[in-house]
């Protein structure tokens, strides 16, 4: 193996850590439990797993560390300055209830203490004049606040700093050394004070542990090139990634997004409904030639205006816990056992029933091969765990079992629903796309549920993320806002402002050894009617105005006859793709099942392939199971399977 050529994707996930290695002419795949305490652990244990000579590893990674830090409330000690009369703005946010109904609502906690919360001069007009400067000596107090407090990370968000950013490097230049610095017109030069300061502050909450772990990351391999997956789907060095932490909050997801695009291009499907199941939840997408961005999107309770993949993220995994609720009634997560001590069949110490436990009851998991047999499943425990529900439910083990996955899919299906059917979007047109090492044992559950007569298991499903970092290319996501009325922007204005984010995007690229012939940019800009607070993106074109009448009418089933407004301005500069390919399937000889076994609610003995096995063109007719290294398909009753050239099951439903 040539160590120039490794290439090796890592996606660190709440149960599991998978692993792709590409060496220049094959794909291998490795996947071990997570090491949340000290996610670098795991990492590096499975690069030794592997057999890998990190000289000259090149290393793309999808993280959680940002994600965990951010829903778990768990950020540094973080000052957040802004102007004069301001200083609560991140605690009054947009005054929106949780509970809409609660007339006594729990007290939240504001996002910074207000002891933290610091105001000063320098505030600049919508029109960009300057109302109250920043002087010497507002200057000199925010330096001597900042030793006193003593924070580890500040985020500086001045009112309008999109339109003059003087004061606010201004400020930043004065922070004490040593003190992580994240600005809101670095991070998010937008309209929209609080969505940018949520940002601002989140990126400094989280900056610092990200640095913390990318530098222990790369402390334990020296010699490697270490790149790391954005939430907008593109990568970044990771000696860069720090300071855009929040770029980073939907890490993993986006990796799955590339990777579900790239294997269904090469299966001839490009309009994908996925849903990505790992051990603590759920994400569902659309993919319409290309992963969709949204800058509307959230973290726990927060916005996050940044661009990151649109997706919809529940609390339904195979590590999610099943209970009885105060009323009798059974129900499924979103609280998750995790990796450790994780589901009961793990036999890592975990008593409370999970959906993996419930399909191992089922027998949909087979206790000898999970992980490819590395890992055997305690089918005792797992039952055990599931009669805890049972008993006072009145049901048999395997009855219970069977209605926590149909909670489980029920869910997903629901989550699905919102990012297509409720978006005006007809499903009927797409493939349905499961990935993660639980997908496969739901899909066709689910596509019954929502009509669809296709589904498309991807070849590595159970590491696609891990895959989509390798496929990924070198990008960047730059914005401005402009605000005016769409017919009275001058084109030439509006060129010189699109041509001065592509120069940025650019530079930052070839600074990462991208030539500039290799570079492609997107154009796009996010309209609105006069008078609505929410924008939809659209590619810039002559017809734009056009398009956006058509996009609101697709998601809010009418359109206006009002003026429409320019909000946002948007760049998309990338890199080229990297040279990697699926290998095709080289097996000529049909495979044979390895075993018959018996499946709950299903008559008769049921099929158990293995999927390493099967040969390009052959069928396969459900009921079955399909085992993998990674992860295991149940092909249902009424449903078929054929494998094409790649090692993809495309299951179709039986006329």
């Amino acid at each position: 193996m040539n160590p120039r050529n490794i290439l090796l994707g890592v996606d660190t996930g709440g149960t599991f850590t998978d692993f792709v290695l590409f060496d220049g002419a094959r794909l291998t795949v490795h996947k071990r439990l997570s090491t949340p305490h000290a996610p670098e652990e795991a990492i590096l244990l499975g690069i030794a797993n592997l057999g890998i000579e990190i000289t000259r590893l090149n290393v793309v990674h999808g993280s959680t560390v940002a994600t965990n830090a951010a829903l778990e409330g768990k950020g540094v000690r973080t000052a957040f300055i802004t102007n004069h009369g301001l200083g609560d703005m991140l605690t009054i946010g947009r005054q929106a209830r949780r509970e809409l109904y609660n007339l006594q609502p729990k007290p939240v906690s504001p996002p910074v203490p207000q002891a933290l919360c610091l105001e000063t001069g320098g505030r600049v007009s919508a029109d960009g004049s300057t109302i109250e400067p920043l002087t010497v000596d507002d200057l000199a107090l925010l330096r001597q606040q900042l030793q006193q407090l003593q924070p580890e990370a500040v985020a500086i968000n001045l009112l309008f700093s999109f339109l003059d950013d003087s004061h606010e490097k201004a400020i930043e230049a004065i922070v004490p050394e040593g003190i992580f610095v994240s600005r809101s017109s670095a991070i998010l030069p937008e309209y929209k004070e609080y969505e940018r300061g949520i940002t601002t502050w989140l990126n400094a909450w989280v900056g610092p542990l990200v640095q913390r772990y990318l530098q222990r990351l790369q402390q334990g391999l020296p010699t490697a090139q270490i790149s790391v997956m954005q939430s907008s789907g593109g990568t970044i060095a990771a000696e860069l990634a720090g300071a855009r932490a929040v770029q980073m909050l939907l890490s993993g997801p986006a990796g799955g997004l590339a990777g579900a695009r790239f294997v269904g291009q090469r299966a001839g499907r490009e309009k994908l409904l996925t849903f990505d199941m790992g051990g603590t939840s759920t994400d569902v997408a659309l993919i319409d030639g290309e992963p969709r961005l949204t800058n509307n999107g959230k973290i726990g309770p927060w916005p996050v205006s940044v661009p990151m993949v649109d997706m919809h993220t529940i609390g339904a995994g195979g590590g999610s816990i099943a209970y009885i609720d105060e009323g009798g009634l059974l129900q499924v997560g979103p609280q998750s056992a995790g990796a450790a001590p994780g589901p009961a069949c793990y036999g890592r110490g975990g008593l409370q029933p999970t959906v993996t436990d419930a399909n191992l009851v089922l027998g949909r998991l087979r206790p000898d091969a999970f992980l490819g047999g590395k890992m055997q499943l305690d089918d005792n425990a797992a039952r055990n765990a599931v009669a805890t529900l049972a008993t006072p439910l009145g049901l048999s083990i395997e009855a219970t079992a069977q209605g926590i996955i149909q909670i489980a899919n029920e869910h997903m299906a629901q989550a699905l629903r919102v990012i297509s059917i409720q978006r005006g979007i007809d499903p009927q047109g797409f493939t349905l796309m499961p990935f993660g090492g639980a997908g496969g044992l739901h899909v066709c559950a689910l596509a019954e549920t929502l009509g669809l007569q296709e589904a498309l298991v991807p070849v590595h499903g159970g590491v696609l993320s891990a895959l989509g970092m390798l496929v990924a290319r070198r990008s960047r996501e730059l914005s401005r806002t402009l605000a005016s009325n769409l017919d009275a922007v001058d084109n030439t204005t509006l060129e010189n402002y699109f041509s001065e984010l592509e120069k940025t995007a650019q530079q930052a690229l070839q600074q990462e050894g991208i030539a500039t012939n290799a570079i492609t940019t997107k154009r796009s800009v996010d309209l609105r009617y006069r008078g609505q607070s929410s924008t939809i993106n659209i590619p810039w074109q002559k017809n734009s105005q056009d398009e956006f009448h058509h996009a609101h009418q697709q998601r809010y089933g009418h359109r206006l006859h009002q003026a429409v407004e320019l909000v946002n301005i948007r760049i998309r500069a990338e890199g080229p793709a990297p040279e990697i390919e699926l290998p095709p399937l080289t097996t000529t000889t049909a495979a044979m099942p390895q075993q018959q076994v018996e499946l709950f609610g299903i008559s008769g003995k049921v099929n158990v392939w293995q999927r390493e096995t099967l040969m390009a063109g052959q069928k396969i007719t459900g009921p079955a199971l399909i085992t993998e290294a990674v992860a295991t398909t149940f092909i249902d009753e009424g449903w078929g399977c054929v494998v094409d050239g790649f090692g993809n099951l495309l299951l179709r439903r039986a006329n």
